[in-house]
């Protein structure tokens, strides 16, 4: 590891072997392998992963699942969920492809990350790829459908820096404020993560982020009618690409891929 210039060491092993770690560190210390000061190394240990007849999640002959086999499961049921929502038509056949991978692969990442990793969670397919609630796949949806608003109003991110240069951004509404307070919420939960490496902290932020953007688009209108004119808002479009950018971030830190 000092060969490699490591300066973080993190051994992600089930719960049951932290008494061995503990024990593990302390000796490398004493050996004057690990200097606490120059090295940190921690074990970052995990519950069990159940069936949903909250027994350990087994194939049916009671074998250990095989990752690859999972993911690709998992790559399958994105397919026929994306399929059933008509995305096949909607998308070419090298989108539909990446698509797949990316919901499949992600739904199954961010069913776990999402959890307490000391704690035990039912592994459920049909729950990681249900498009309302708490999962990879609503979240991805939504920021799809929040990425879309700009192209809609066809405003271009030059002209929204520039407006941001010269008007600044103001928070006019209720629903305005909240949304760009929780905005700025999102340092301080990376920093709420990163003692202990709890991601399901950062996941908990994205849905709510999610959450309280959907409550500031029903009652916030970005493009708005009135008078037979088109009105573009382009403060609230710039709130629209700020958390575009965040939830973007916090897929990449989780690891997954957007569509």
């Amino acid at each position: 590891a000092e060969y490699m210039g490591a300066e973080w060491l993190i051994y992600v092993v089930d719960c049951g072997q932290s008494l061995h770690f503990n024990l593990f560190f302390k000796a490398a210390q004493v050996a004057g392998w690990l200097d606490p000061y120059r090295m940190k190394a921690k074990h970052v240990p995990f519950g069990v992963v159940l069936g949903e007849d909250k027994k350990k999640f087994k194939t049916r002959s009671g074998d250990t699942v095989r990752l690859m086999d999972l993911l690709s499961e998992g790559v399958k049921r994105a397919r026929d969920t994306l399929v059933s929502k008509g995305r096949d038509k909607e998308l070419t056949a090298d989108e539909f492809q990446q698509a797949q991978i990316a919901l499949g692969y992600g739904c199954i990442k961010y069913a776990d990350l999402s959890n307490n990793y000391i704690n035990n969670y039912v592994f459920s397919f049909d729950r990681m790829l249900d498009d309302k609630g708490n999962t990879a796949v609503y979240l991805l949806y939504a920021l799809t459908r929040i990425r879309s608003i700009r192209r809609k109003a066809n405003v271009s991110e030059e002209e929204l820096r520039q407006y941001n240069a010269s008007n600044g951004l103001s928070l006019d509404t209720p629903q305005e404020r909240k949304l760009g307070l929780w905005i700025l919420q999102f340092p301080d939960t990376i920093k709420r993560v990163l003692p202990d490496l709890h991601l399901h902290y950062l996941c908990d932020y994205l849905y709510q982020l999610s959450t309280i953007f959907s409550e500031f688009y029903d009652h916030c209108y970005c493009i708005e009618k009135k008078d037979g004119q088109t009105i573009i808002h382009k403060n609230r479009l710039i709130l629209c690409e700020v958390t575009a950018i965040v939830m973007e971030k916090v897929f990449s830190i989780l690891g997954i891929k957007t569509l």
